[in-house]
């Protein structure tokens, strides 16, 4: 393994250059009425001005863009330019300013097959306007952008959101619904992944074509989506054996160990080293097989992940036999 990788290593004078933006899509309601949706979005840039690998990231049911600010500033820091969407309808305003009881009905309400179809339409937009502002000159983010080679990551909600666009299959029949299926993705980061709601985990991450990580936790539990630790634990084995495949569990982590504050019904201490691994870990995966760097796959797949994990962490890989796994 080359000594010389660490995926942690970033400059004590870089802090990362943010920019608010955010663009209006049409969506079907109904059999003839269209309606705009905004969809705002908040973007950690790295020092370069060259073009970057960009990484999106879909935030939790009740989350905003503001979330899980620590992933973004570290890819950021990294190189990679990171884009966090807010997807209307499944976001803050589901209880903010709002009595226990509505949040609550708010909540369950917002976690939605409505909701998934419009956060994967939120993915699918964004990386259209994004070229679209890559190509104009007056624009800030003009020729920053490298969309040749783009990640797809999210929590909870965006966990499902990351893997139904990052191809897997919808409903009973194991069919990939092209209507989310985003071919542009390189690879995909889903923390807290979800098992599908029908039908067989088998079944549904038969068709995923891209490399995979998944991190969780042995207490990843939420209160909405009856998914429990065990259920979470069943995506990785599911997956093709002919792509890289990486699943981390952090011990004692719950659902919250992917954001940066604690949750209601969080009942463990948080451990400061569950963030600097899925740092570590999340980086080295970005630059694997978003930049083919074999550097970073070499610290992947042998003793780097070890090297920041704690004893009893779960860490295991698969890789595509007779392939470069940093080539889709």
């Amino acid at each position: 393994m080359p000594a010389t990788y660490d995926p942690l290593e970033v400059s004590a004078e870089f802090t990362a250059e943010t920019l608010d933006l955010a663009f209006t899509r049409e969506v079907q309601q109904g059999w003839r009425k269209k309606a705009e949706r905004e969809v705002p979005l908040l973007f950690y840039l790295p020092a370069t001005a060259e073009p970057a690998p960009v990484i999106l990231f879909s935030h939790g049911l009740g989350g905003e863009r503001t979330g899980s600010a620590f992933l973004g500033k570290h890819w950021a820091a990294r190189g990679f330019v990171v884009v966090y969407p807010q997807h209307h309808g499944s976001d803050d305003a589901l209880w903010k300013d709002k009595k226990p009881a509505a949040a609550w009905a708010g909540m369950v309400k917002g976690a939605s097959s409505k909701n998934l179809d419009l956060r994967t339409g939120d993915i699918k937009a964004t990386l259209d306007q994004l070229a679209v502002w890559n190509k104009d000159p007056k624009h800030p983010l003009f020729g920053r952008l490298d969309l040749e080679h783009i990640g797809m990551s999210g929590h909870s909600f965006g966990a499902v959101t990351t893997e139904h666009v990052s191809g897997q299959a919808a409903g009973l029949f194991g069919k990939r619904n092209d209507d989310e299926y985003e071919p542009r993705i390189d690879a995909a980061m889903p923390f807290s992944p979800s098992t599908p709601r029908f039908g067989a985990a088998k079944k549904a991450f038969a068709t995923v074509e891209i490399p995979w990580m998944l991190m969780t936790g042995t207490l990843d539990e939420a209160p909405i989506g009856g998914q429990t630790p065990e259920s979470r634990r069943e995506v990785f084995p599911a997956l093709p054996k002919t792509n890289a495949r990486f699943e981390l569990v952090l011990d004692g982590a719950e659902h919250s160990v992917f954001t940066e504050r604690k949750l209601p019904g969080d009942a463990a201490p948080r451990n400061p080293n569950h963030h600097r691994v899925i740092l570590a870990l999340s980086t080295a995966f970005w630059d694997a097989y978003l930049r083919g760097d074999k550097t970073a796959l070499a610290w992947l797949t042998g003793d780097g992940p070890r090297s920041v994990m704690e004893a009893a962490d779960l860490w295991q890989l698969g890789l595509p036999a007779a392939s470069d796994p940093t080539k889709r």
